[in-house]
């Protein structure tokens, strides 16, 4: 087990490498000039290179790489008294001259535009992508499982044709075409009968009685980024319970004259759920990183808004940081996954 662990740590950081070195290259082929943005269009050359020197932007891209690893990076090289040493309780492991191999929290830096600590600023965004990914999981997967018993319970049928006809478009089409749909339609042309906003975050402050929850605005968001997990849970949960309701248990408790409730419920449908749970255990990860353009069209305060934001302001710290945390819970939340598998499942070791 511990080698196992130890494997998939290892390769954990290389994805994270791997991530940080492509986001870096691509943002640095976009157009535009983060300098230029910030010093404004008659600024004179001196105050541009300046500014350059100060955000780093003066030294070759390879430098530039090397230095944001070095920051971002839990054991750097770095001198004794530097921000990301005194600022995230380096501790020195090894000294090498004027400088020292440290062990810190990650830095990320600070954002061009606001000079705010970019980890500060993701921490405060996270808690609402957060949510909105745990509410479209937990949507997924109670429809999906429930679409997937009827249609398995009624196979060939009117309602099983449907369900699966319907769960094949929620596969096909893209997260962000279903999300401007779902937005116009029950956001915007029908939200007088729906009572549902077009934009809005899961808590609203009111002048008189401060903050409060705000339920309604989290179930478009949230139904939008769902739709495929809810359709792959329905085609899956089909398939699983009409391989169990098969099986020749199955056929003995019907014959023993158990109800039907108690046939499905008490016997296929635990057997028929491993599958989709492992399934659902996986894509907790996958819809934080799909979350961005849902975010970005509902308006929902997450990491997705601020990272595309970021992009259009050619903020390169905040879209690193925002990349690279998305990248570290997917890895993290895998190699959970990976490891609960080793301890349900001892075939998972060898």
């Amino acid at each position: 087990m511990l080698s196992f662990l130890l494997s998939r740590l290892g390769q954990g950081v290389l994805v994270l490498i791997g991530v940080a070195v492509t986001v870096f290259f691509l943002f640095n082929v976009l157009p535009g000039d983060p300098v230029a943005l910030l010093a404004g269009q008659r600024s004179d050359p001196a105050t541009r290179a300046a500014i350059s020197a100060d955000l780093g932007l003066d030294k070759p891209l390879p430098a530039q790489l090397l230095g944001y690893l070095n920051d971002a990076s839990p054991l750097g090289i770095h001198a004794r008294d530097s921000v990301a040493v005194v600022r995230y309780g380096g501790v020195t492991l090894l000294p090498l001259g004027g400088k020292a191999l440290v062990l810190k929290a990650p830095y990320l830096r600070r954002s061009f535009q606001s000079n705010k600590d970019v980890l500060s600023i993701l921490l405060d965004h996270f808690t609402g992508t957060l949510w909105l990914a745990l509410a479209a999981m937990l949507l997924a997967a109670v429809l999906g499982i429930l679409f997937g018993i009827l249609a398995a319970l009624r196979p060939h049928s009117w309602l099983d044709r449907t369900l699966i006809t319907t769960s094949v478009l929620g596969i096909s089409v893209p997260s962000f075409v279903a999300g401007i749909l779902i937005a116009m339609t029950f956001g915007f042309y029908w939200s007088h009968w729906t009572g549902l906003n077009l934009t809005g975050q899961l808590y609203e402050t009111d002048p008189f009685t401060g903050n409060h929850l705000v339920l309604r605005n989290l179930l478009l968001p949230a139904f939008a980024l769902g739709i495929r997990p809810l359709a792959i849970i329905t085609q899956l949960t089909r398939s699983s319970m009409l391989d169990v309701l098969s099986q020749d248990y199955i056929r003995t408790a019907r014959a023993k004259g158990l109800s039907s409730y108690h046939t499905v419920v008490g016997h296929a449908l635990k057997n028929a759920l491993n599958p989709v749970v492992t399934a659902v255990s996986g894509w907790l990860a996958s819809l934080m990183a799909g979350a961005f353009f849902i975010e970005y069209i509902f308006n929902w305060k997450g990491l997705g808004t601020i990272t595309l934001r970021a992009v259009e302001n050619l903020d390169f710290p905040v879209v690193m940081g925002a990349t690279l945390f998305i990248a570290f819970l997917f890895v993290a939340i895998n190699i959970v996954v990976d490891m609960l598998y080793a301890v349900l499942d001892p075939r998972v070791k060898l």
